[in-house]
């Protein structure tokens, strides 16, 4: 991409986030450093890509924030609804379509290299059909990341509610639910999947007449091969967003606040912690491991005496011990019943994590499909 454009584009890009507060300051430094190993990519594609989801995704988030706030809750206690992305949150959507751009963009400079000296390259330096299996991979990361992006901030805005897609029973759960579904999430995923496949169609450099015949020029595409190609990709970035349901519902852990029925989200899509229950055994043990060094302090005589770790006065009876509005009490109620409890899922990946893993499984899987279907051996991914 010439720098003429990329160096403005991506300095009103910074401005934009910086300005709204859609990135941290260092979430601002890496998507700079991803937009500009995206514009040294010979070809307009992949730099468009990442402006159009960071569009798409931070226009997406803003739709209604005020009431998607109202609809979850944050770790330390207030409304949820997302804040300013992270570094991390940057890297989970855009790290493999970053490393597919670089291996291409060293294709396509091998290819500039034969063609100078006279030879004829293997490939094409136009997009032809059944041609590099990269560019697949590229536009399936961003289709399927923008979809999981317009499924999660609009879908939390269906009146239904969502259905937990790991359910056998597929149970309704409350919004916000990781593996929670719906029919509009289901739209709103396709849509933002078909803005990036119709931008890639507008900016991807495709064999044509002119190109046909010469040196590292593809044949023209047909009709119907446009058509397969963007239903195909559209459909496969849908697919996105519901992988990222069930690997969710299965490996990401959604936490309910007991007192309000919402769901807790982390900052940065790091994990959530649910409350320890003060009765179990360990805790017990550990209270009384310190009963005899603190007994002095508490007032206590004997290494029993324990300090009271009650929230509420037990010398006075309480009249509701679980109103939400009583705010001398702490996150157990004062009779240690737990206030975050696991709604579902493993505790084994966060948000990140579970990001990461689909745009990672559609980006590989897209490119082995088109390997399949156009019998191309995968090998040629890494081929000049």
């Amino acid at each position: 991409m010439r720098a003429i454009i990329a160096v403005p584009a991506t300095a009103a890009l910074v401005y934009r986030a910086y300005s709204r507060n859609s990135l941290t300051p260092f979430g601002i430094f890496i998507a700079a450093l991803t937009a500009a190993a995206h514009a040294i990519h010979p070809w307009n594609l992949p730099f468009v890509l990442l402006i159009v989801f960071f569009l798409a995704g931070t226009r997406a988030t803003a739709v209604k924030k005020e009431v998607k706030a109202s609809l979850t809750l944050h770790a330390q206690g207030n409304s949820g609804g997302e804040g300013p992305r992270t570094h991390v949150q940057v890297l989970a959507n855009s790290l493999m379509a970053t490393i597919l751009t670089l291996l291409h963009t060293y294709q396509l400079r091998q290819r500039r290299e034969t063609i100078l000296s006279g030879e004829t390259p293997e490939g094409t330096y136009c997009y032809s059909w059944g041609g590099d299996l990269l560019v697949v991979g590229i536009i399936a990361n961003y289709a399927a990341v923008c979809a999981d992006t317009f499924s999660s901030e609009l879908g939390i805005l269906s009146r239904t509610e969502p259905r937990l897609i790991t359910s056998l029973t597929l149970r309704k759960v409350p919004r916000g639910t990781n593996g929670g579904v719906t029919v509009w999430g289901l739209v709103a995923g396709f849509l933002g999947s078909m803005i990036i496949v119709t931008t890639s169609l507008m900016f991807l450099p495709m064999c044509g007449d002119h190109t046909s015949g010469k040196i590292g020029g593809g044949r023209p595409w047909s009709t119907s091969e446009k058509v397969i190609f963007a239903w195909g990709m559209t459909i496969w970035g849908t697919l996105g967003s519901l992988l990222d349901s069930f690997l969710g519902g299965w490996l990401q852990r959604s936490v309910r606040d007991v007192r309000t029925g919402k769901i807790v989200e982390g900052e940065g899509g790091v994990r959530v912690l649910t409350s320890v229950d003060a009765n179990s055994r360990s805790a017990t043990r550990e209270i009384r491991k310190t009963a005899g060094a603190k007994a002095a302090l508490v007032g206590g005589e004997g290494a029993s005496a324990v300090e009271d770790t009650s929230a509420i006065d037990d010398s006075a009876p309480a009249e509701d011990r679980y109103n939400p509005k009583d705010k001398h009490r702490k996150s157990s109620f004062g009779d240690n019943k737990p206030t975050r409890v696991a709604e579902t899922g493993w505790d084994l990946l966060d948000n990140n994590d579970v990001n990461f893993l689909m745009a990672f499984s559609m980006s590989v899987g897209g490119m082995l499909a088109a390997s399949w279907y156009w019998d191309i051996p995968i090998a040629s991914i890494l081929q000049g």
